[in-house]
């Protein structure tokens, strides 16, 4: 896989999709998880530029 320089997440209770690209703008990551696949997914991750969409979900994770 191509190095991930950004990540957007869309957010709900249970499940997150993950869209993710590399520095030429080019899709490297789709995915599909749930709230415990998505912590060991990002724990495994170099730091990386996450945006959230703007929404309550979105606040309750980010406190």
């Amino acid at each position: 896989m191509s190095q991930i320089i950004r990540i957007g997440m869309d957010t709900s209770k249970y499940i997150f999709q993950l869209h993710g690209v590399d520095a030429s703008e080019s899709v490297v990551l789709r995915k599909r998880l749930s709230r415990k696949a998505m912590l060991a997914f990002f724990a495994k991750l170099p730091p990386t530029v996450v945006a959230i969409e703007a929404c309550g979900a979105a606040h309750h994770l980010a406190r």
